[in-house]
């Protein structure tokens, strides 16, 4: 059933993994697909061409949603384009792992930055638009670190848990313009980082996940569709775990 038919959702970071795996979820459901992505143009216009084989139009921009200017020059165009925004996923993320000790400024600025302020940039570009329409749906991506912690990833852990506290936030704030704002925690997702793993590495990792996998992107993609559809309608200002009971 296409849950999502016609509705425009925009997706950061949509060109690749766990991004690309939620604009096809979307598409399949029928949702017209917008995204950004920094990926090289090739990329994007191949991410294009797959969510428009599935019968509805698709945008793809190259944009760096760490940028507030070009986040809002973004939004501008997905909604001259598509007349309005319904759906907002913010995925776009990045990793520089490292002991605190070792952590450079560079790479802490850089991650909270790319992770948790392109979340406001984002968010803070398209509310006016869904406040006059009285209607969205605001699904922020973090991850199992900012529920938990990590050793090596100071960095990102605050940035995702970072995303949790804006998420519960925004979602008070919206909650009376009829606009739910939830927040996804992945546990460990097959993606292009994770197939960097050793067999030692991967043998650790999955004997401390109680499912005993790892997750795929779809798994994740599933989660932000149903949060994304009327079946949402009464959750918002709650972070889904989404991690194989890596942690409950």
């Amino acid at each position: 059933m296409k849950t999502l038919k016609d509705k425009i959702a925009l997706i950061t970071g949509g060109a690749r993994g766990i991004g690309k795996s939620i604009a096809l979820e979307l598409a399949e459901a029928g949702a017209n697909i917008a995204f950004t992505d920094i990926a090289p143009e090739a990329d994007i216009n191949a991410t294009a061409e797959e969510i428009q084989a599935l019968g509805v139009n698709a945008l793809g921009i190259n944009s760096n949603a760490a940028s507030f200017t070009e986040a809002h020059q973004a939004v501008e165009r997905v909604i001259s384009h598509f007349n309005r925004i319904d759906i907002l996923v913010n995925n776009a993320g990045i990793t520089r792992d490292g002991l605190l000790m070792r952590m450079t400024e560079e790479d802490w600025d850089l991650v909270i930055t790319v992770n948790l302020k392109s979340v406001f940039n984002y968010t803070k570009a398209v509310i006016r638009s869904m406040m006059s329409q009285r209607s969205g749906k605001i699904i922020n991506i973090s991850s199992v670190v900012g529920v938990m912690g990590n050793a090596g990833q100071a960095n990102y852990s605050a940035s995702k848990a970072g995303i949790i506290g804006f998420t519960k936030s925004v979602a008070k704030e919206l909650a009376s313009r009829n606009i739910q704002v939830n927040a996804i925690a992945p546990g460990y997702v097959e993606t292009a980082m994770t197939a960097k793993l050793t067999d030692d590495q991967r043998k650790l990792l999955t004997d401390a996940i109680p499912l005993k996998r790892t997750a795929q992107p779809k798994d994740i993609a599933a989660v932000v569709k149903f949060l994304s559809s009327p079946d949402s309608d009464y959750i918002t200002g709650q972070v889904i775990n989404v991690n194989g009971g890596l942690y409950m």
